[in-house]
Formats: structure tokens, C-alpha cells, sequence
């Protein structure tokens, strides 16, 4: 699957390089272990934090962006240099021997659950062995960056599919139609908020797993170049407060009614944001008055998008004042809907607590989830996720020596805190009757399958996922 024959130009300072993509202490290491040691296995797990279920997203990116790429002989001399100014001892015959005797490919194997299942949190998802006796330190030099790679990812996708879970209990009880309107429910608005370009990449194309809305450009291109996803997400044409207050607050209703000309159309939806000064006017008047004709006649779908005030009741008032002013329908469950040339998104205060509150609200007062959705900005994809949302960690769990054919148990057991206690001997995961269990891998029981699939080993990419498949497996649950 990844062609290791593709030659990539001299790496220059500055390009991404595994040798300094590391915390300062693993430079030392290599000099730590227990002599003869041959090989270390290690793992990663969330170990507790806000959620019970995960959706497990994001490894296949880093293997094919980072690891793909062989290690050069300029590399190596750049980054001793830079250790050894640094103040930390650098392993340059261990690199060396990597350049030498693998073409500079990173003699590793990677197994890892399909990217896409839901599991419950506390079990190994990921686990990376050396598989060159030579380097056993290399495995834990990985930690850094494999558990950043999968952390960040994977805690979004999971942020996202819970909002989903909450989302489709409201639709299932108030909507005709929970299946066709779900996954446009949840809009990424988040690029803006993250700290770098990759975050909003990375973080967006997580959210993806679960909904087909987003403004993160970014993760569109990660999807079509990591997951073979031509178009992972879709958006329509929409205001920003600068475009309508720089036609000035006496004419706002003009700069409303240019959206309209502009983008407005059969089959069409274009979202306005309508607070820039008084949201409850901008409703009745602009748009359940002036324009209203205009709206009804495009064929398409007014937007409007209340951005300010308090998120769990000011979109609900704004549902209500344009179910008086455009009418509404009860469907088959008892729900008042807009009619199709209106509806509205509450893209401003949103998080799971807030969704919730905002569905309850409205199912109380008779109004179907169907008339709004929502958008997520930096609570999607960065404050409210962070490593400690999961309490994710990446562990050694076994050695092998060279003076012993056995392995043997590696693990950490605070005593002042039992909740970093870590998993002993190298892991198997197994779904036995619905439920995933993790279990030592020379204990697997019989005729169990280890979920564990090996997806890369020496430079090599042994397992390819697409979007689709990821979206798919994501459903069961």
C-alpha cells in the first residue's frame, strides 16, 4: 500500500523530522533500558475523563503524512548538532543503524482497532512494538508523537459523536425524517479557534466522521488526500457581520435583501446572520414583513442565524416569531415545523449541554428538532478538548531481553493514584457478545479475534481506510 520506492528530496532544517518531533527526555533513553534489552511494546488507552465511549479516528493520517517518509543522512547530522547544544545525549549510532540497515525506514510495528469504532473507553486501541533488536528504545521514543497523533483526533470525533447521539434522540422523537436530516445537524465552525493550520485540519476532518457540515477547508483536503474522499463536507453562502453592517443599520434590510439576490435560488439555502443590532426586528419585521414575500418566492431556504445573546433561548424565540410570521405545519408525531423556506442555526454559545437545552426547551414548547441546526465553533475542536478530556496516555507494557525467551510484564501502579495504573503484557482486543474487552495477548481466549490488525510494520502501510468505511463502522454501536 505505501510505495516505498518514492524518493523524496534532501530533507532541509525546518521539515518535519521524527529525530526532533519528541519530548527533550526521550533523547536519553536509549540509555536507560535494563542491559540486553531486545524489545518494548507499549500502548495507548483513554483512561478515564468526561466520556464512557470513544470513536476511534485519525492514526491512518499520521502514518501516512509522517512515517512514510525514510529518515536522511542530513537529518541525522542536523539533529545532533541540535541535541547535543541542547544539553541532551544523542543517539547517533542507533539512527545510524536505522539509515543503514532499513533504508531509513523506522522498523516498527503498529497495530491499531479500525479507525471508526465505538468502544468503551479504558481498553488499548493502539500498540507499537520495535521490530529490530537493535533499537528497543525506539518504540517509547515514539510516544510523543503517536499519542498526540491519536489523541486529538480521536477526542474531537468523539465530542462530535456524542453531540450526534443527543442531536438524533431529539429527531427521532420530533422528526419524520431523523435519517436524511441528521448529519447536516452539526456545522464546524471551529478553524478560527484552534492553534495551527494542522489542529483545524486534524480536528476538522474528526468531526467529519460524524457530520457532512463544515467551513474547515482544511479538512476537506485531509479527507481527499489521508481517507480517498473526494468531498468529505459541504457549506452554502453566508453572511459574516461585516457584510451586513458595512451597508450601515439603515440598511440593513438592503444588505438582507442582497444575500437574497445573490444566492438565493430553488433548491438553495443561504444563511444570514441577523443580530448586528436588534434580532427580534430583524425577524418580525425584515424578514417576516418586508422580505417575507421575496422568501417565500426563491424556492430555496432562508438561514437565519441569531449570534448573540443566550444560546438556549433566543434561537427558540426566533423559531417562534417565524412560525408566526411564515405559518407552520404539524408533522405525524405531534411537532410544529417551519415550512421549508425557513429555518434556523444557532451557531454562538454551542456545546453538548447547551444542544440539549436548546432540543428539550423546544420539544416542550411543540417545536420539531427539524427547524434548526447547529454550528460549533472553538468548543468543537480545542477548549473544551484537550489531552486530559480522555486522560489519554501511552504506556510500556512488556520487554523481551536477549537472555530470556520471555516476555516480561511491564507496568506502572502509583500508589497515590490507582487511576494511572497500567496495563500489564502486551494487548489483544476482543468483542465477545457486543462488548470490546481488553485482554493480554498470550491469554486470548480461543477462537477470539484480536481487533488489534497490524496497519504498518517497517515503513510499509498494511491497512488502508476510507472515509466511507470509517463512517459506516462509526454507525455501530
Amino acid at each position: 500500500m505505501t510505495d516505498k520506492t518514492t524518493k523524496y528530496p534532501t530533507w532541509v532544517p525546518g521539515d518535519h523530522s521524527i529525530l526532533m518531533d519528541v519530548d527533550s527526555y526521550k533523547g536519553s533513553h536509549f540509555l536507560q533500558y535494563p542491559p540486553k534489552t531486545e524489545y518494548v511494546s507499549s500502548y495507548i488507552e483513554a483512561r478515564g475523563g468526561k466520556f464512557d465511549d470513544m470513536v476511534f479516528f485519525g492514526l491512518q493520517m499520521y502514518l501516512k503524512r509522517y512515517l512514510a517518509r525514510p529518515i536522511t543522512a542530513e537529518e541525522i547530522d542536523y539533529a545532533e548538532e541540535m541535541w547535543t547544544a541542547h544539553g541532551v545525549p544523542f543517539n547517533r549510532a542507533g539512527w545510524e543503524h536505522i539509515l543503514r540497515e532499513h533504508d531509513g525506514y523506522l522498523p516498527l510495528k503498529i497495530q491499531a482497532v479500525k479507525e471508526g469504532t465505538v468502544l468503551p473507553i479504558k481498553n488499548a486501541i493502539v500498540q507499537i512494538i520495535n521490530t529490530d533488536p537493535a533499537v528497543p528504545w525506539l518504540t517509547s521514543f515514539m510516544e510523543t508523537a503517536l499519542l498526540r497523533a491519536v489523541w486529538y483526533p480521536t477526542t474531537v470525533a468523539t465530542l462530535s459523536w456524542t453531540v450526534k447521539q443527543i442531536i438524533h434522540r431529539y429527531l427521532e422523537k420530533t422528526c419524520e425524517t431523523p435519517a436524511e436530516e441528521l448529519p447536516f445537524k452539526l456545522h464546524d465552525f471551529g478553524a478560527r479557534g484552534v492553534s495551527s493550520a494542522e489542529s483545524a485540519a486534524l480536528g476538522g476532518i474528526a468531526h467529519m466522521v460524524n457530520f457532512v457540515g463544515s467551513d474547515t477547508v482544511g479538512a476537506l483536503q485531509h479527507a481527499r488526500i489521508y481517507y480517498d474522499e473526494p468531498m468529505a463536507a459541504f457549506s452554502i453562502p453566508a453572511a459574516e457581520h461585516s457584510t451586513i453592517t458595512s451597508w450601515g443599520r439603515e440598511n440593513e434590510i438592503n444588505a438582507f435583501e442582497n444575500m437574497l439576490d445573490q444566492f438565493g435560488g430553488p433548491g438553495k439555502l443561504v444563511g444570514v446572520v441577523s443580530d448586528s443590532y436588534d434580532i427580534y426586528k430583524a425577524t418580525e419585521q425584515f424578514w417576516g414583513v418586508d422580505l417575507k414575500d421575496k422568501v417565500e418566492a426563491m424556492g430555496g431556504t432562508l438561514v437565519v442565524r441569531p449570534d448573540s445573546g443566550d444560546p438556549t433561548i433566543v434561537p427558540i424565540e426566533i423559531i417562534e416569531l417565524l412560525g408566526k410570521a411564515f405559518g407552520y405545519t404539524v408533522n405525524a408525531k405531534g411537532y410544529k415545523v417551519l415550512p421549508s423556506c425557513v429555518r434556523v442555526l444557532q451557531g454562538d454559545g454551542v456545546n453538548p449541554v447547551s444542544i440539549e437545552t436548546i432540543l428539550k426547551r423546544m420539544e416542550a414548547k411543540g417545536w420539531s428538532a427539524k427547524n434548526i441546526a447547529f454550528g460549533m465553533g472553538g468548543a468543537l475542536l480545542q477548549p473544551d478538548v484537550h489531552r486530559d478530556t480522555m486522560a489519554w496516555a501511552m504506556k510500556a507494557n512488556a520487554t523481551k531481553r536477549a537472555d530470556d525467551p520471555v516476555w516480561h510484564d511491564v507496568f506502572k501502579d502509583p500508589i497515590t493514584d490507582t487511576g494511572k495504573t497500567s496495563k500489564r503484557g502486551k494487548q489483544a482486543l476482543i468483542n465477545t457478545k457486543g462488548e470490546y474487552m481488553s485482554v493480554r495477548a498470550d491469554e486470548l481466549p480461543a477462537g477470539a479475534k484480536d481487533l488489534l490488525e497490524t496497519v504498518w510494520q517497517n515503513g510499509e502501510l498494511l491497512r488502508d481506510q476510507t472515509l466511507t468505511d470509517i463512517r459506516a463502522l462509526s454507525e455501530i454501536h
